[in-house]
């Protein structure tokens, strides 16, 4: 069996305000194994988070055995030549094949906050055989910039399985074929909700909401703002998923969410599939 866990960990900041990576570490374990660990919102070297941590490289001592492969979305200068990053984290305890990083698009809008947001894709070597994994982080202010992410998203999608369908030529490095096939796991911080038409544009062939093919009939549940009322007034919703291909979707064994936890705004979700 291979598990993902996916979590938005608001820099490890929880309910109660205080900032805590043990206490994510220690949440995500009790979930159950985790091969690949899907985390959004990692801050490295930024005095206004965390005091400066590198957050990336706290994670990673935290869950030894792990390869630690961070996305920054932003990558600015900092104090000290440090770099001030921000983005997303993906451990994994199985081999990974090879690592991609995209930019994702952030069309011009005035007068809102947003900033450049990135997703993160590995291929990961598991006992059924190579299986992308990318996670990412949307644009929460903008629906313009949602819906350009999601295009860019599945246009990445195409292409790689284009190309799986009519493989290159291979050659000696770097033009040596590794596998990068179509069969993919997406997750992340989505910032859609269920009914937004946001949603069917991204759960559209080839794509499939895992939640809705392991659990048919039951609602998503809420993965955001159950316990922080002050940033999220609606009270608990979803607008965190697994997205998955349908050779993928095939094999799901499970997916479970976290709802007890208050170590971040969003809970942890938890997909295993069979091998």
């Amino acid at each position: 069996m291979t598990a993902i866990l996916s979590w938005n960990i608001q820099c490890g900041l929880g309910c109660d305000g205080a900032v805590d990576l043990a206490r994510i570490a220690r949440v995500a374990r009790a979930m159950g194994e985790a091969d690949v660990l899907c985390l959004q919102e990692v801050a490295r070297n930024d005095p206004a988070i965390a005091g400066g941590a590198d957050q990336a490289a706290q994670l990673r001592a935290l869950f030894p055995g792990y390869q630690a492969f961070f996305g920054a979305g932003l990558d600015r200068s900092g104090a000290g030549g440090a770099r001030r990053q921000f983005g997303n984290l993906l451990l994994s305890r199985l081999p990974v094949l090879q690592v991609f990083r995209h930019l994702l698009p952030q069309p011009a809008e005035g007068g809102i906050k947003h900033m450049q947001r990135q997703a993160i894709e590995a291929v990961i070597d598991t006992a059924a055989g190579a299986l992308r994994i990318m996670t990412t982080h949307l644009e929460y202010y903008s629906p313009a910039h949602r819906a350009a992410q999601i295009g860019r998203l599945r246009t990445i999608q195409a292409e790689v399985a284009e190309n799986e369908s009519r493989p290159p030529k291979a050659a000696a490095s770097p033009y040596d074929p590794v596998p990068r096939p179509s069969s993919l796991v997406l997750c992340g911080d989505l910032n859609f909700l269920p009914q937004e038409d946001a949603y069917g544009a991204l759960f559209a062939p080839p794509l499939l909401d895992a939640w809705r093919v392991a659990r048919a009939g039951q609602p998503h549940p809420p993965s955001t703002g159950l316990f922080d009322r002050r940033q999220w007034p609606i009270g608990g919703h979803c607008r965190d998923y697994f997205a998955v291909t349908a050779d993928v979707a095939g094999r799901i064994e499970s997916i479970e969410i976290d709802v007890e936890t208050d170590a971040s705004d969003h809970q942890p979700l938890r997909l295993a599939l069979r091998d």
